[in-house]
């Protein structure tokens, strides 16, 4: 894959997400592992995109360097045309805030806080207005009206998921990470939340882009990403579980 002309990057050009030869290394001398070997991707807008790859072959760990939850070691990363290495620790914080939304497997709610806190707590911290039409519309998209005042320990596992996804949402964010959406839910939640991922792109215009290890839900996306070893080794665009499955199996995963 070739490299991105950095210097094209612009915010009426530029994709949804994106990284230049991106590198990400743990550890020190001689038990340094290099997880990022100089990776260059991007994601466009409106796309529903899916990473796979056997495990630690570098892919959770590239998704949360394109969301600015960890730095590179070296290369770039960038939101739309912003490029987070030019970003203060303040601004990653509002870039964090504003502009992504992130799913993780472990949903992150606040036990003490109901689903609908859970869900406009981003936006009470800016100490911003929350758009109670965009939030009626999440919420009832995602069947969470008689929900709303209940705290996580009172919701099922696929309901707390569904909290944590509009939560994601309702900054209306220029892309939304999600690692692992579905591994801790059953089958049938899993299906309802990556139904609501792919109507989020069909319906609403998001960009997702989900780290996942099942090639059921990957076949929800639009076009998956291949990781082994750190590197892209290869993608696909239009996946069905069987085409997939027959790809990881190429890569022992």
């Amino acid at each position: 894959m070739t490299s991105l002309d950095v210097q094209t990057i612009t915010p009426s050009t530029a994709p949804a997400s994106s990284a230049e030869l991106a590198t990400k290394e743990f550890g020190e001398g001689s038990t340094k592992v290099r997880a990022l070997d100089e990776i260059s991707v991007a994601f466009e807008p409106g796309r529903f995109s899916a990473i796979m790859g056997p495990s630690g072959s570098g892919k959770s760990t590239l998704l949360h360097c394109l969301a600015a939850l960890e730095p590179l070691t070296s290369g770039r990363a960038f939101i739309g045309g912003t490029d987070l290495s030019d970003l203060n620790d303040r601004e990653l914080t509002e870039l964090r805030r504003d502009r992504i939304g992130f799913v993780f497997q472990t949903f992150n709610l606040l036990p003490m806080l109901s689903a609908e806190k859970n869900i406009t707590l981003q936006r009470r911290l800016a100490r911003e207005k929350v758009d109670r039409e965009w939030f009626d519309t999440v919420v009832d998209s995602l069947e969470l009206r008689d929900r709303l005042h209940h705290r996580p320990s009172e919701l099922s596992g696929g309901q707390q998921q569904r909290v944590a996804v509009a939560r994601a949402l309702i900054n209306r964010p220029e892309t939304i990470f999600a690692d692992e959406p579905t591994g801790n839910l059953d089958s049938s939640s899993g299906q309802e939340v990556l139904d609501f991922l792919r109507r989020a792109v069909d319906e609403f215009g998001q960009t997702v882009v989900m780290v996942t290890h099942d090639p059921g839900a990957a076949a929800h996306a639009d076009r998956v990403v291949f990781l082994a070893d750190g590197r892209i080794v290869d993608e696909m665009a239009d996946p069905t579980t069987e085409l997939v499955l027959e790809k990881l199996k190429d890569l022992g995963s």
